[in-house]
């Protein structure tokens, strides 16, 4: 207790390795986590595993873009995330940007289960090449697999494999039509339908959104390089959390 309200607080935290996870004084009531991967990256052969319960409101981000480096050999770098979500609670599951580097070797497994009340506004961006640095992701390999489910029972499931020449993928009109950048949205929560109007017209021509369940909306955004994907992005972040993104989602 603190001024006479109730605050998150942290029940018990296990870390090792590079991948540690920092939590930010702020005022809120929520609890803020941030994940930090101190070895700067990720390349053929690392493994990263995040697992999490939250019993009440959270939010979780990174300090910094996660980057996939040039892999050698055949064994990818790994990224294992698994949460549950209990209760009424809520969680913000908002990194920032993965870049995708030339030669890179990612992959990508989400699962998040929710109790039938508990509530979810998860993003994830991604960067195929830094255009600013003139960077063509011309090979490689990505493979990014999201699982959301309700009671045990799937609500999204999205996955996505690129392999050998991605930029030539992404150029192709019917798969990004040139895009550098894309990022996914799911949003669980009892104002899905009151929200969907309004989200649509804060999205450019590239993104759309639409409903799954009544409860359940989903976007998919395309932008020409990250600087517009954030653009694009950060006015619909604003309308579906309150009272303000963390820092690091500033432009």
């Amino acid at each position: 207790m603190k001024d006479g309200q109730k605050r998150s607080e942290l029940d018990d935290l296990r870390q090792a390795g590079s991948l540690k996870c920092l939590f930010p004084r702020r005022s809120a009531k929520h609890l803020d986590a941030v994940l930090v991967n101190t070895a700067g990256g990720v390349t053929g052969g690392d493994a990263f595993k995040f697992a999490a319960e939250i019993a009440s409101d959270c939010t979780i981000t990174t300090q910094a873009a996660e980057r996939a480096y040039g892999a050698a050999g055949t064994d990818p770098g790994r990224i294992t995330n698994q949460i549950s979500v209990r209760g009424r609670a809520r969680l913000n599951w908002l990194p920032q940007e993965t870049i995708l580097f030339d030669g890179c070797s990612l992959t990508r497994r989400m699962q998040i289960d929710l109790e039938d009340r508990a509530e979810l506004l998860f993003c994830e961006p991604i960067i195929f090449g830094r255009t600013a640095m003139k960077e063509t992701v011309c090979a490689g390999a990505f493979s990014d697999r999201v699982d959301i489910r309700r009671d045990g029972v799937p609500i999204y499931l999205d996955s996505v494999r690129l392999e050998g020449d991605i930029q030539a993928h992404l150029n192709r009109p019917f798969v990004a039509d040139g895009a550098r950048a894309m990022a996914s949205l799911v949003y669980v929560a009892n104002d899905v339908e009151t929200q969907l109007s309004t989200i649509r017209d804060l999205l450019p021509e590239t993104a759309g959104a639409s409903l799954l369940l009544p409860d359940v909306l989903v976007l998919r955004l395309l932008a020409h390089d990250g600087f517009a994907l954030r653009k694009s992005l950060i006015p619909v972040l604003n309308q579906l959390y309150q009272p303000d993104l963390p820092r690091c989602w500033m432009l």
